[in-house]
């Protein structure tokens, strides 16, 4: 890795935010693997109670409600990211099935075994894997589930350049046995993981950022911190296609 290349943990997470809040996902996902999840989750009470913790602009909880009777409680640390959401709510027949709130998910403000499952695609990271997976469990019914998207290693072997970018960028992730272990020490049972497909973060996910980056650019074209969030972003796009048979994002679905 060059010394031209950084964590995107070392950005202002105010400008982060304003790039991300012109993107529709914040993560790797889509559609069809948020609905293909929540298809693991069994039994569920007839109007079940949702959060869904970094939640960003809301493309996981706007899937969820479109073809499903939830009511769903969206949570984000950035305001831009809420607001955004509201407004996609707003202009959709979801109206009053997503509740949207600013929040941060290593300080949830709720009772014990408020939701019926705990949703959080790509952002679980924030707080970490171990940490968030352990205290989101106090927050689930009993029976209840969690269905979290997380960065993992696909090979036990990979070479330095991508073990060197994600240790710096996400020192926690793991091989997806020792995280699906990590799942079972903290009181789940393993219902399903599954690695989402390349699609999810081409097509998805970088391609769309394309014309949000020009954008970017041109706004602050005088900017050096702004330029370098996006040669940065440019590089991780780079990176997966070099490299994407040894990690993605993988979807653990567990039950309390």
């Amino acid at each position: 890795m060059s010394n031209d290349n950084h964590s995107i943990n070392e950005f202002d997470f105010q400008l982060i935010c304003e790039y991300f809040s012109s993107t529709d996902r914040q993560g790797p996902g889509s559609e069809a693997c948020t609905l293909k999840a929540f298809s693991y989750l069994k039994d569920l009470p007839n109007n079940p109670h949702i959060a869904d913790l970094g939640c960003g602009t809301g493309s996981s909880s706007l899937a969820i409600a479109k073809h499903n009777k939830v009511q769903i409680t969206a949570i984000d640390l950035f305001p831009q990211f809420i607001e955004k959401l509201s407004v996609r709510t707003n202009q959709t027949i979801l109206l009053g099935k997503i509740d949207t709130m600013v929040g941060d998910m290593g300080k949830l403000p709720f009772e014990k075994e408020s939701f019926d499952a705990i949703w959080s695609e790509g952002a679980i990271y924030n707080i970490g894997f171990q940490r968030g997976i352990k205290e989101w469990y106090h927050f689930i019914k009993t029976y209840g589930y969690i269905a979290v998207t997380e960065a993992t290693w696909l090979t036990n072997n990979r070479p330095k350049e991508i073990e060197d970018f994600w240790t710096d960028a996400y020192p926690e992730i793991d091989t997806l046995p020792n995280k699906v272990r990590q799942m079972e020490e903290a009181g789940y049972k393993n219902i399903i993981t599954f690695v989402l497909p390349e699609d999810c973060w081409t097509k998805e996910y970088y391609i769309p950022q394309q014309k949000a980056q020009e954008i970017f650019l041109q706004k602050y074209m005088d900017n050096p911190t702004a330029q370098a969030l996006i040669t940065n972003q440019r590089y991780e796009a780079k990176l997966y296609q070099k490299y994407r048979e040894y990690y993605g994002y993988v979807f653990y679905i567990g039950q309390k």
